[in-house]
């Protein structure tokens, strides 16, 4: 069953690729676009009607099977299929989903497109949903992918629009503010900013404490909403 929903698929991708959107999508890519290009409308359209075909035949773990075979092309469509066949099976979600999808940074997720669609419509809901608690995904930090280390920060920038709270959030970002990876130090950013908003005095202090040490990325996108002169605190000193 897995294997002909695969060829399905990949039939449907090649038939709907497009070149102009392949050269549209390759500025985004800095390291390189792989994917068919395939116009949103008409990827949209078909991922529903495959959900609504297959609800009767697939289970969560048919759908992570065929994402583990999804997974391993590295087209940006066939991965965006695969994390949107999971999000339909939200409701059946366990621990053992999660670590099944964290095997995906080993052989297949490539770029921070697919790692932030991800985080939002799937990882963010273990921990909504309470079925991970927040000191499973700080065990991501230690990963060799950085675009898993990258899932820590992006997945809370998702829980910060349900009040994160911030000393839950510093907590998991503490291990990877001397990360190398600009895409790891962008979402730490990101997140730092957003948080800064509700809780300007904690947040700053935090930066305050790291600004010496941490990748420059980290600071200037924490501090990206700030006045001009407020930011030049930040500074590190030489």
């Amino acid at each position: 069953m897995v294997n002909s929903k695969l060829k399905e698929i990949r039939t449907f991708c090649e038939s709907n690729s497009n070149p102009d959107i392949i050269k549209k999508y390759s500025r985004y890519f800095k390291d390189g676009y792989n994917g068919y290009g395939i116009e949103q409308k008409i990827f949209e359209n078909q991922r529903d009607k495959w959900i609504e075909q297959w609800k009767d035949e697939m289970t969560l773990e048919k759908y992570l099977d065929l994402g583990d075979k999804l997974m391993q092309t590295g087209k940006y469509e066939e991965m965006s299929f695969a994390i949107a066949f999971l999000k339909s099976e939200r409701q059946n979600y366990t621990t053992h989903t999660f670590n099944r999808i964290g095997n995906w940074f080993d052989y297949g997720i490539s770029n921070w497109a697919t790692t932030d669609v991800l985080c939002m419509l799937v990882l963010s809901s273990f921990l909504i949903d309470n079925i991970i608690s927040f000191e499973k995904l700080k065990e991501w930090t230690k990963s060799d992918s950085e675009w898993k280390r990258r899932t820590v920060p992006v997945t809370l920038v998702e829980l910060n629009k349900k009040d994160l709270k911030p000393e839950i959030a510093l907590n998991l970002i503490a291990p990877l503010m001397l990360d190398n990876s600009k895409y790891v130090q962008k979402g730490i950013g990101t997140l730092l900013r957003g948080l800064w908003k509700s809780n300007p005095f904690i947040i700053e202090e935090f930066l305050l404490k790291w600004k010496n040490q941490c990748g420059r990325i980290i600071i200037q996108y924490a501090t990206e909403k700030m006045d001009k002169d407020y930011r030049k605190k930040f500074r590190r000193i030489k």
